[in-house]
């Protein structure tokens, strides 16, 4: 195929005709050009594309052009207009950004119910438990979608950055009021935080990224991401993986070798430094992506916009606002605080007198809840052919939780005096690892299919069974001293 630029001339040639004989050459002239094509791998482009208004550019960017380049907000964005427009914002929220966000929103009516029950019947713990544990969901959801709408008035990577964190908002709060909570001698609400932790992250690493695949799976053959997302994301998870395993191994390998009081100590101890590493790890992890190599990141998010299936349909909806955005995320976080608390409240009720274990309602109940928002989104963009977009949000959602949430948990707990760590049941630990690996593996050739998407939900289904039937570490102790006493 031939190029419709100009064949390629040997070097010292000019492309103008001979001089003739004479006559003085003209001094060659400058010419202004226009910024080329990038050049692509794995079909899609690598460096990052240069925007209308730098079109041009011949100076390198300033430090602080760079950073008011990746941080700048477009406060109308898409919207076309400013400012709060109440009818429009109503309609556009419950429009939101997906078939599966719409459905969510049919339970709005749950929320109202479940603040009155508490209030109105608090003796009635399974009724408020099952409303809170609804409501929470068209809230997070609410999170969700006013985080998508946020992002999109920042450059791309800032902008899934911005989306991953509000979309884990949840889940902070969940932990927060969770640590909070007063003592309880048939609870330990320590051992439901660590279960959650290790749940949040295999719900969103097996069950949400499985759902993805199979929705990429359902209108095309395979679908395919960049290497660039897959290899920092799965190479950063075993790092979490191996970092979260670390309080653990200690704890049990030196258990009845040295007093009691001195291991626990100890492992604290190595907790809360564990947890200071992890939190540097995702730092950095946030300056290679927004700083050192946004170019790259910011090139698959053009792609993968390109690639969307229903763009033609998205141009024509209705953006929020910067200011209904805030409106929005303010209203849906204190709704949110406020059925966590009364879901928590809850939870006591469920391990007593119904039955279910600690580990069941950490691992999987907690868990789906949280990161409800999170799932939908990934979910609309993997069956819109937006395959490094979910693949951010699973593996971005994923590291933020075991990087960041879990150890400003640990830190949270340190500075009210509890004894928060990072020491987790060894099933939990040997579960997490090999998840891992599972799905390290599924990522390696950067190309994915339905039949990948259901052996990964097959897996979560099958730990959230043995989840089920796991006994609450007090009923162990009983069991081991009435041992003993035989």
């Amino acid at each position: 195929m031939q190029s419709s630029r100009s064949p390629t001339l040997p070097p010292n040639s000019s492309s103008s005709s001979p001089t003739p004989e004479g006559e003085k050459p003209k001094p060659a002239q400058h010419q202004q050009t226009t910024p080329t094509t990038p050049s692509t791998h794995n079909g899609l482009l690598s460096p990052l594309p240069l925007h209308s208004a730098e079109v041009g550019l011949t100076r390198e960017l300033t430090p602080v052009e760079r950073i008011q380049r990746i941080f700048a907000v477009r406060a109308s964005g898409d919207a076309g207009r400013s400012g709060v427009h109440p009818t429009m914002f109503l309609r556009n929220v419950f429009r939101s950004a997906s078939w599966a966000s719409r459905i969510v929103n049919v339970l709005w009516p749950v929320v109202p119910a479940a603040i009155a029950v508490r209030y109105a019947m608090p003796d009635n713990h399974l009724v408020i438990f099952i409303l809170s544990y609804l409501a929470m969901v068209p809230c997070a959801n609410l999170i969700g979608f006013a985080g998508q709408e946020l992002s999109r008035k920042f450059p791309h990577v800032m902008g899934v950055i911005i989306e991953t964190t509000l979309g884990s908002v949840v889940e902070i709060i969940m932990f927060i009021v969770l640590i909070t909570r007063p003592a309880n001698p048939k609870i330990d609400y320590i051992q439901v935080i660590q279960a959650a932790i290790l749940g949040s992250v295999l719900a969103t690493m097996l069950l949400c990224l499985g759902l993805c695949f199979v929705a990429g799976g359902l209108k095309r053959e395979e679908t395919h991401f960049n290497e660039a997302v897959s290899e920092a994301g799965s190479g950063l998870l075993l790092t979490a993986g191996f970092g979260l395993a670390i309080p653990t191994v200690f704890e049990h390998s030196l258990s009845g070798k040295i007093p009691q009081d001195e291991l626990i100590d100890k492992t604290i101890e190595i907790s809360r430094s564990t947890a200071v590493l992890l939190m540097i790890a995702y730092l950095i992890y946030i300056f290679f992506q927004s700083q050192t190599h946004h170019g790259i990141y910011d090139a698959i998010f053009v792609a993968d916009e390109e690639r969307d299936a229903d763009k033609h349909l998205e141009r024509k909806h209705h953006r929020l606002t910067f200011t209904e955005c805030c409106i929005a995320l303010t209203v849906a976080i204190a709704l949110v605080t406020i059925i966590a608390i009364a879901l928590v409240d809850q939870i006591h009720y469920l391990v007593e007198e119904r039955g279910v274990s600690d580990a069941f309602v950490g691992l999987i109940l907690i868990p789906l809840v949280e990161k409800a928002a999170e799932h939908l989104t990934a979910i609309d963009e993997a069956y819109d052919n937006q395959m490094n977009f979910a693949l951010s949000h699973v593996l971005g959602a994923t590291l933020q939780t075991a990087l960041f949430n879990a150890p400003l948990v640990v830190i949270v707990g340190w500075g009210l005096g509890k004894p928060m760590g990072l020491n987790f049941e060894v099933f939990d630990v040997v579960v997490l690892l090999l998840a891992i690996l599972t799905v390290g593996n599924f990522l390696r050739d950067q190309k994915s299919n339905y039949l990948e998407g259901a052996l990964c939900v097959l897996v979560y289904v099958g730990i959230a069974v043995a989840a089920l039937y796991y006994p609450n570490p007090h009923t162990i102790a009983a069991a081991e001293g009435g041992g003993e006493h035989h």
